[in-house]
């Protein structure tokens, strides 16, 4: 059961998080201006000293500027989260982010592709073509891991993620039943992102059986307010979800036997 952890920007917390036992370790590169951080660079490197596999989500869509920081970094996994305009995989944006992963793919053949489907949170399923979508980029992705797409407006959702037009750190689980859906028509290994925390690991593995799961707003550290802090990690979190993932997978192993 993989374990893979957003979002880690320096040297400290990617140490932290490998010496917790992560095993995908995930960074975001903001803005084209970040192509060549070293401070982000030096937290990549750490996860491919550390043993595991760095991933690297770019927030922007210049296919330059992307390639810039592929080559800058040198992840071992390229993730791409568009929110997919939600309409289905005839939208003109929809189709340039799978035009973009084609290219990404030719350029980069030795770098591993995740993308994020975009699943509605929970009871909103059927508004979004998840699976659709997914078939659509199956053939160009190695991984994919889905996330939870906020549906406070139906019309222009890619406008009212908490990235505008990128899905993700909602702090919210999206459809499971979506999810698991997936899981079952996938060819490809999928992870469970979107809400998912040490309180809720458990259950989300049993239910949608992925690959693996992702966390990142709920294993940030707490403001006073008791508000997720962005880029600030809690070791405590990360170890529990650790367990609890690794506790269900031997369990699982031992019943099959």
């Amino acid at each position: 059961m993989i374990v893979q952890i957003y979002e880690i920007q320096s040297r400290e917390e990617a140490q932290l998080v490998v010496d917790l036992g992560v095993d995908h370790v995930g960074s975001v590169v903001l803005t084209p201006a970040h192509c060549q951080d070293p401070v982000l660079k030096d937290a990549v490197a750490a996860v491919k000293a550390g043993g595991r596999l760095s991933s690297l989500i770019p927030l922007f869509h210049d296919p330059e500027c992307i390639a810039q920081a592929i080559r800058f970094y040198e992840p071992d996994i390229i993730h791409f989260c568009e929110t997919l305009c939600a309409n289905g995989n005839g939208h003109p944006q929809t189709l340039a982010a799978l035009e973009r992963q084609k290219n990404i793919r030719k350029a980069f053949p030795n770098i591993q592709i995740m993308r994020s489907i975009p699943i509605a949170q929970t009871g909103y399923g059927s508004e979004i073509p998840s699976l659709s979508l997914a078939a659509w980029f199956e053939p160009y992705s190695d991984w994919f891991l889905t996330d939870t797409l906020l549906m406070a407006n139906r019309d222009t959702p890619e406008q009212d993620q908490p990235v505008s037009g990128f899905v993700g750190i909602t702090g919210q689980t999206c459809d499971w039943s979506v999810a698991r859906d997936l899981v079952q028509a996938s060819r490809i290994p999928v992870i469970l992102a979107g809400g998912i925390g040490p309180a809720n690991a458990r259950q989300g593995i049993e239910q949608v059986k992925p690959a693996g799961v992702d966390s990142c707003t709920g294993t940030n550290a707490l403001d006073a307010a008791g508000n997720p802090i962005r880029f600030k990690k809690d070791p405590d979190k990360v170890r529990a979800l650790v367990l609890a993932a690794r506790e269900l997978a031997d369990h699982t192993q031992t019943d099959d036997r």
